[in-house]
């Protein structure tokens, strides 16, 4: 086992993070010991974070105490992995806007305090205007306007020198121009909006057609 980020460790292709929650599986993952303390494997075909790690995300500006905005959080996945990497300290701010997908969040928010649940459409920051600055914006939404999404909400509510995790899904945004070309549209948006990309990964074979961008404000 090795460390790679805070609260990560890593052995060949498989990552792990430290159970906030110890002995509670959030989606039937498998818990390890280590050291006395337990850890919950994370799964990438699941997760576009994890993928992006596994494929050689080297800037990683999740810590403990971080606080987070996270547009498409669906049912906690991705989310409760980085629920456990922020601690107690930290803080979640989830936005969803499928009721199906929300009653699974709440399933996994009543054992994790640190994840805030807000069921709210992503296009319109306007409906949770008390959120508070952010160290992070995360988004991952199936929508054609998905960049503008994050731009709008980076804008309202990312610190100066903060940063945007970005998961690109290309059959969401243009079924016809090639993932590739897909990828470097939208980071063109992003670098017009004054981002500064620090990675561009693309997430095969853990997700097909996805890249993940980590820019900063």
């Amino acid at each position: 086992m090795k460390k790679i980020f805070d609260t990560i460790l890593r052995k060949g292709n498989n990552i792990y993070t430290q159970n906030l929650t110890p002995h509670i599986r959030v989606y039937g993952e498998k818990l390890i010991d280590v050291h006395g303390f337990q850890y919950r494997k994370w799964d990438p075909t699941r997760s576009k974070l994890a993928a992006a790690i596994l494929n050689g995300l080297k800037i990683f500006p999740i810590k403990s105490g971080s606080v987070i905005l996270y547009l498409g959080i669906s049912a906690g996945t991705t989310a409760s992995h980085v629920s456990d990497i922020i601690g107690k300290s930290g803080l979640i701010y989830g936005i969803e806007f499928a009721e199906r997908m929300m009653r699974e969040l709440i399933k996994v928010v009543k054992e994790r305090k640190n994840i805030m649940p807000i069921m709210a459409d992503a296009r319109k920051p306007e409906e949770y205007p008390y959120v508070e600055q952010v160290d992070l914006v995360y988004v991952d939404v199936s929508q054609p306007d998905e960049t503008e999404i994050a731009i709008r909400n980076c804008k309202e509510f990312l610190k100066p020198g903060g940063y945007l995790m970005l998961a690109i899904k290309s059959q969401s945004i243009d079924v016809v121009k090639s993932p590739k070309d897909v990828y470097k549209q939208e980071i063109k948006k992003l670098k017009k909006a004054g981002f500064k990309i620090e990675s561009e990964i693309e997430l095969s074979p853990y997700q097909k057609d996805h890249c993940f961008v980590l820019a900063k404000m």
